[in-house]
């Protein structure tokens, strides 16, 4: 009896599902795509109606994915001790200082979260986009995205008390967990293709050593410019109060060896920001240019080496373009397209790195600093390098009597020594980088006696260089007054008849 009972209600369950999906199959084929609509819509109303819970949304990008959501990285801090804790399905990856395993939340998981006293949901998804659309994406890219579920009752706590204190706690265990990174723009061609969020920048864990201590530099400058920083780091506020973006640039122009390259990282040191070094050769032109500037992060150092060097961008691009206009017109059509071809490599102008300091887009995220650093600075058009652009200059300058007390200290361990007076003399009358110094002062062995020996070294690079020096002058000198009295050639008068 007890069989024939359960063959009934199979029996009727699948009878039931027939129904059920011969007037499904009718509703879909026979009824008016308008009404199936009105009535979808309204019969997902009818649910909700019945439904107690609320859904919140929250994408990795934003602005067609222009930029990475701070809530979607704020809320995937947050989950990691959580999803660690509750979790059944973990993802493990190694932290930023690659000393230890951190494990987060799997796709398609979901863990709970109360807080005084209000059970949330979360869950991790992702999805992959087939739908052709404008990107700088490929279509195919995942879409990750993390969904709050809640009870409608708690909708004003939730939406305000619940996720200021996630975003707040977000940002705070990204803070103590950050680890500073270095990163170089890789050329344009590597900007498809899967993998492309990660492929306009490449990075490394920025470990350089420097700090404002260790710089070889006079001691009221290093203090200036720190008490500039900390302005700068403080500066929200204010910058919001004058209008103007939470930018600063840093223009740092010396010889070779003045320890350019040294006060950048000390600045990021200083500051814990990450490094962003700009290669202008690779970028093609100024809309990659602006892509770049929408993928660097805020509490950034963005550095342009020897822009000097970079592209045409000193103050003599006008005469060059007049002279490149004038060989043109001599090339054979074949050398001509060769040549057009060549400058379609490089098409970054002077605008559009004045538009990436200061134009509409630098104001995309805040707290950057832009360094250019320059060997010639005098070669620089005025306009790269006006007040408000690189608003502050700071000259690298040769080393003299108290950066030396610096770099003897570091190098030497030595506060004083006999023979700082001699040194300090030959400094103040010979230009020597820092390089050059702190190259004499590195210990060969851990011999007591090696450091007198090093300055000693010092001291006779010090006077090679003086006599080198007063060498060179005097040959100037020389040919100079040669000049002056050569017979200037006198112009042939001739009558005319």
């Amino acid at each position: 009896m007890m069989m024939m009972k359960k063959g009934d209600l199979w029996s009727n369950l699948g009878s039931t599902m027939a129904a059920i999906m011969f007037f499904y199959a009718m509703f879909r084929q026979y009824l008016p795509p308008h009404l199936q609509n009105y009535i979808f819509r309204y019969s997902k109303k009818l649910s909700n109606l019945m439904y107690p819970y609320i859904h919140v949304t929250f994408d990795e990008f934003t602005g067609e994915r222009m930029k990475r959501s701070e809530a979607f990285t704020a809320i995937h801090n947050y989950l990691k001790d959580k999803s660690s804790a509750f979790a059944k399905r973990l993802k493990g990856d190694f932290a930023e200082d690659r000393q230890s395993l951190v494990l987060s939340m799997d796709y398609d998981e979901e863990v709970s979260d109360v807080f005084q006293g209000v059970k949330v949901w979360w869950a991790a998804r992702k999805s992959i986009s087939k739908t052709q659309q404008f990107s700088f994406y490929p279509a195919s890219d995942e879409k990750r995205y993390y969904i709050l579920k809640f009870h409608k009752r708690d909708r004003e706590f939730i939406t305000g008390t619940y996720l200021l204190h996630v975003l707040k706690q977000g940002k705070a265990i990204a803070a103590d967990n950050r680890q500073r990174k270095l990163y170089s723009n890789n050329p344009s061609q590597s900007w498809s293709g899967p993998g492309y969020r990660s492929t306009k920048w490449s990075h490394v864990v920025f470990e350089h050593p420097a700090t404002f201590d260790t710089l070889g530099m006079d001691e009221k400058k290093k203090e200036e410019i720190k008490k500039d920083l900390i302005k700068f780091s403080k500066g929200k506020e204010y910058y919001a109060k004058i209008g103007k973006a939470w930018k600063r640039g840093y223009l740092l122009f010396g010889p070779p060896g003045t320890g350019k390259s040294t006060m950048i990282a000390a600045m990021a040191n200083f500051l814990k920001y990450d490094v962003y070094d700009l290669e202008l050769t690779t970028v093609k032109n100024n809309l990659e240019l602006r892509r770049l500037l929408i993928e660097t992060s805020n509490k950034s150092i963005i550095v342009i080496e020897d822009i000097d060097c970079s592209l045409d961008l000193t103050g003599q691009r006008e005469k060059k373009k007049k002279k490149d206009h004038e060989n043109e017109k001599q090339m054979d059509p074949i050398s001509k397209k060769a040549k057009e071809e060549e400058k379609n490599d490089s098409e970054v102008t002077l605008s559009g790195l004045l538009n990436f300091i200061d134009g509409l887009w630098s104001a995309c995220g805040g707290e950057r600093i832009i360094v250019f650093t320059t060997n010639y600075v005098e070669k620089l058009d005025p306009a790269l390098i006006r007040r408000g652009r690189m608003d502050k200059h700071i000259e690298m300058s040769y080393c003299r009597s108290e950066a030396f007390k610096v770099l003897a200290k570091n190098y030497l361990d030595i506060d004083s020594h006999p023979l700082f007076g001699e040194i300090g003399q030959l400094l103040e009358e010979t230009n020597m980088t820092p390089a050059d110094v702190a190259e004499n002062l590195m210990l060969k062995s851990d011999d007591d006696e090696e450091a007198e020996t090093c300055l000693k070294n010092l001291i006779e690079a010090l006077k090679e260089a003086r006599k080198k020096a007063e060498k060179e002058e005097k040959e100037k000198e020389e040919s100079a007054k040669e000049d002056s009295n050569e017979p200037k050639p006198v112009k042939e008068n001739r009558a005319i008849h």
